[in-house]
């Protein structure tokens, strides 16, 4: 059954990399990137629903906290599982993204392990 992956990134390079990856590795995966948190409002407006976002932080214009509230904020995607994929690796963001999110991964990241674990978040999302 295929699983739609969307990644929020203003890193294209970021974005490229981990759809080329992931659909390599596994088939199943259908990777959509959009480079900024309004790319990922319009996406969602349109009804690209995916099954799980990763989530940047560190964005310009709106940050993914902001984007955050903002979907869990929508009756229609609060239930998105939310990865934060991000380069922060301070304390404090990890224990909000923590709490928060539905796993928290920091970049640089190994590609097996980045699968394995949206692999954990949608097992659960099925459950």
């Amino acid at each position: 059954m295929a699983k739609t992956v969307m990644i929020v990134d203003d890193e294209v390079d970021v974005i490229s990399s981990v759809k080329q990856v992931l659909e390599y590795l596994d088939a199943e995966y259908n990777i959509v990137g959009a480079n900024s948190a309004k790319e990922c409002l319009k996406l969602l407006d349109n009804g690209h629903i995916p099954d799980v976002i990763l989530l940047d932080i560190m964005m310009p214009e709106m940050n993914g906290w902001a984007l955050y509230t903002i979907l869990k904020d929508n009756a229609s995607w609060k239930n998105i599982p939310i990865v934060f994929l991000t380069a922060r690796i301070d304390r404090i963001a990890k224990g909000a993204g923590e709490f928060l999110g539905d796993d928290y991964i920091t970049k640089p990241f190994e590609i097996k392990d980045l699968k394995k674990r949206i692999d954990n978040v949608l097992n659960e999302k099925i459950r």
